[in-house]
């Protein structure tokens, strides 16, 4: 077998005389589809020298399907991704594409616990820990004693056989170590929270082998009717943001509950072949999954989270981008007080397609959804609390150039002086310097007037201080008590709380948020209706659709006033 060399820097393909140019020229998007559908054959019988050829094959033909300009093209670079594992060059240079997500190569990650414990149900004879990288051990050393039965005891009391050794003698045949850990614990430890800190907690290093049916980007594909094909150049200007907002999506519709589960498995598996995570796809709720069509067969995919893994005031919502079926990113929000805290991205494959333009209906879409009118970016996704790709990228100029603004006084100042030098200069350039400083506060879009009761703004955390101050000061160590307790009074001071028709998750949610409620101020003093109207909101936010939550939240402005109020009245 020939060695596996390391990913070739793009000078050394000058040698290849035949490989290079044709790859070269796969990589322009607008020529005709006569000249792309020749050029991708006699790739797909060549054999490829080094493995950077072989990731620029792979990648050429993803955005091949995802912006196809014929039904030849498309359904060429479908097979020739489909067989991709089959490859003599891929073979060759497996360990050298290791983590790039193309099928038949292995994923190095630390997985959270719901994406490790799902990996090893699925495939557990795929799923090992990374023994040369894990630092620190001893942490599932201490747990060994949950990984046996009762019979199994003398042993442990007697024998030091080291944890690896323990292991090996453990796990039972094809299966991975990592995948006999995840299903054990999960069968002793039937709370998921504490799982997860468990998991978590040991930050472990996983190996993902290549096997039949284990998540690559190569197959990665929601099944569409209608393709857009790409009859000419792609859209490269910036939107105006307000010209989007006023344009909806051209549908939304819910997908069947087996659907969403489809769906969710397509947005973590594309998490998994990027070695990354996010938790509402892992707790993605399949009763909440719909599909926003934004024409030109551009997709997002809508999860919201599970009732019980929702946070206590904002909706949190995951959504995979989809262009012709293809995933080619994810978005990020937190909405309420009709406004959203957006993060989005592109997947690296597709970073030189159309960033600005769906981005621009990653808004509308938002607007749509939630009814937010105000937009704020995180430090993160400017390239600050040390995103470094987003630093070097200049991301922060991205959303600068469509209009976001920071509110920071010294930030104002800063980015008025590079506005300026822009102007003077449009080659300018801000310096590492000066970006490392501009990323370290928020930005922010209005649709209409500016105003302070908006995500990033609101010190939402202080509710859940204020709530903890409560509790600690009416029930000390006993929280079970105050709960039960707390919502009891709820009941009696809103005339109403939870009934036969209600869900447990439903019931679950009032209980979570009765200690806020008695919390707000006034709330006492306030109609029967109003009273009436936060019982709704208590309950939506355990139902089946968290976006009704924020909506009715929305809608309540005594309820929206007594929360921002609360929050500005505590200090850490």
């Amino acid at each position: 077998m020939a060695a596996e060399e390391p990913l070739a820097p793009v000078e050394d393909e000058a040698r290849d005389g035949f490989i290079r140019p044709h790859l070269d020229a796969v990589d322009r998007i607008h020529q005709t589809w006569r000249e792309r559908f020749r050029l991708l054959a006699r790739l797909d019988g060549a054999t490829l020298s080094t493995a950077r050829q072989v990731l620029r094959l792979h990648e050429a033909l993803c955005v091949a399907c995802a912006y196809p300009d014929s039904a030849r093209v498309r359904a060429l670079a479908g097979r020739m991704l489909g067989r991709f594992d089959r490859r003599a060059d891929l073979r060759r240079h497996r360990r050298a594409l290791a983590d790039t997500g193309i099928a038949g190569t292995a994923t190095h990650f630390s997985f959270f616990a719901p994406t490790a414990l799902r990996l090893a149900r699925r495939w557990p004879g795929h799923l090992t820990y990374d023994w040369r990288e894990w630092s620190a051990p001893a942490r599932l050393e201490e747990l060994l004693p949950l990984l046996a039965v009762h019979a199994e005891t003398p042993g442990l009391d007697e024998w030091d056989l080291g944890l690896r050794g323990w292991l090996r003698r453990m796990t039972p045949p094809r299966t991975g170590d990592a995948a006999f850990v995840m299903r054990r614990l999960a069968a002793r430890v039937p709370d998921s929270f504490v799982f997860e800190q468990l998991v978590d907690g040991m930050d472990a290093p996983m190996i993902l082998a290549p096997g039949p049916g284990t998540p690559s980007r190569s197959r990665a594909a929601w099944p569409v009717r209608r393709i857009a094909w790409q009859r000419g150049p792609l859209r490269a200007g910036r939107p105006d943001l307000r010209e989007e907002l006023r344009r909806p999506p051209a549908a939304v519709r819910t997908l069947s509950l087996r659907d969403g589960e489809r769906m969710i498995v397509l947005a973590a598996d594309a998490m998994v072949t990027r070695a990354r995570d996010l938790d509402v796809f892992s707790y993605g709720d399949p009763r909440d999954v719909r599909l926003v069509d934004c024409g030109g067969g551009l997709q997002f995919a809508a999860i919201g989270a599970l009732p019980e893994r929702r946070l206590l005031l904002e909706a949190v919502y995951g959504f995979l981008t989809l262009k012709n079926g293809v995933p080619t990113g994810y978005v990020l929000t937190s909405a309420l007080f009709g406004s959203a805290e957006v993060a989005y991205n592109v997947f690296e494959t597709f970073r030189g397609t159309e960033a600005a333009a769906v981005y621009g209906r990653v808004l509308a879409m938002t607007r749509h959804l939630f009814r937010a009118d105000a937009f704020t970016v995180f430090p993160y996704q400017l390239g600050g609390a040390g995103n470094d790709e987003g630093l070097e990228s200049g991301a922060w100029w991205f959303y600068r150039k469509l209009g976001f603004a920071p509110r920071h006084r010294s930030a104002r100042r800063l980015a008025a002086r590079e506005d300026a030098r822009l102007a003077r200069n449009p080659r300018h350039r801000s310096s590492l310097g000066t970006l490392k400083a501009l990323v370290e506060h928020n930005l922010y879009w209005f649709e209409g007037r500016r105003r302070d009761d908006v995500m990033g703004v609101l010190p939402l955390a202080n509710v859940g201080l204020a709530v903890t101050d409560f509790l600690a000061r009416r029930f000390g160590a006993d929280p079970e008590r105050g709960a039960t307790a707390c919502a009891r009074e709820a009941r009696s001071l809103l005339g109403g709380g939870p009934a036969r028709d209600w869900t447990g998750e439903e019931r679950a949610a009032f209980e979570s948020w009765a200690p806020l409620a008695l919390l707000l101020p006034g709330v006492r003093r306030w109609p029967a209706a109003d009273k009436s109207a936060l019982i709704g909101v208590m309950r939506a936010k355990g139902g089946r659709r968290e976006s009704d939550f924020v909506a009715m939240f929305d809608a309540h402005r005594r309820l929206r006033a007594a929360v921002a109020a609360l929050a500005a009245s505590v200090r850490p």
